[in-house]
């Protein structure tokens, strides 16, 4: 495993998900790609935590292996004590269900359910009934109470991603996932949604885990770890939006990127 991607700044609290000497291959020969090459990382419990880096730099990939969204070649991946190379497909669907939530940049909500319906989904595909005082608090967090009744089509982008960020919510995940949440928002809603990610660490303990190119949404969070080449090459604890532009602006150097902007 390569020294950079063996973590310099553990986390002090006990990890919530983490990856051990992560591989991802695509294709094969003269074709071949290694998106994360012995990718090693944890992610502490009631932390956010942002992953950046250039575009092909292994952040979505390093995301859907820990969602249990993609199988890694090789390596291992633990949500908890829970290692997911060992579950089969059932397990595995039961596993992102109950136990993981996402938040997706294109919101990912269905058109004919209510705000409401749609944030209840994860729970009615499961059997099971929301816990109403949980339910409440998400939804005054997230400021929804007065939207409850609506379709996506009648909200603002903000509203969906809102609903989106609720319904990752509500069935008490270990972890959220989130990609790029506010990709496709303005400034003003994108600083809600994060709001509402920094209250959900801070007020209710939930990890977070954010793929992001944003140094002002990176700047939310408790840590960031910078990717490139299927690598970790650096992290950053308690960043600020220029510590993160600064950090950048110098891994962009060294990664050779003509410019310190970290795409997707």
């Amino acid at each position: 495993m390569p020294e950079s991607d063996v973590l310099r700044m553990p986390s002090t609290r006990p990890p919530a998900a983490r990856a051990v000497d992560l591989l991802k291959v695509y294709g094969e020969g003269a074709a071949r790609v290694a998106a994360l090459d012995g990718v090693s990382l944890e992610f502490g419990a009631g932390e956010f935590t942002a992953v950046m880096g250039p575009s092909g730099s292994g952040k979505s990939t390093l995301m859907h292996c820990m969602a249990a969204l993609d199988t890694p070649t090789s390596g291992h991946v633990y949500l908890g004590d829970v290692d997911l190379s060992g579950l089969g497909d059932k397990a595995l669907t039961r596993l992102r269900r109950d136990r993981i939530g996402f938040v997706f940049q294109a919101f990912n909500l269905v058109p004919t359910l209510t705000a409401r319906e749609n944030i209840e989904l994860p729970l009615a595909v499961a059997g099971r009934r929301p816990d109403r005082d949980w339910f409440d608090a998400v939804v005054d967090a997230v400021g929804l109470r007065e939207r409850l009744g609506h379709r996506p089509g009648e909200l603002s982008g903000g509203e969906q991603q809102r609903v989106a960020s609720a319904r990752a919510l509500v069935s008490r995940p270990e972890v959220v996932f989130a990609d790029e949440p506010t990709g496709n928002l303005d400034s003003n809603a994108g600083a809600e949604i994060l709001a509402f990610l920094r209250e959900s660490v801070d007020e209710f303990g939930q990890t977070i885990v954010m793929v992001t190119h944003d140094a002002s949404a990176a700047g939310y969070t408790d840590r960031v770890v910078f990717l490139a080449d299927g690598h970790i090459v650096d992290e950053l604890a308690d960043p600020t939006a220029q510590r993160v532009l600064e950090k950048m602006a110098r891994l962009g150097a060294d990664v050779g990127e003509p410019h310190p902007v970290l795409g997707r």
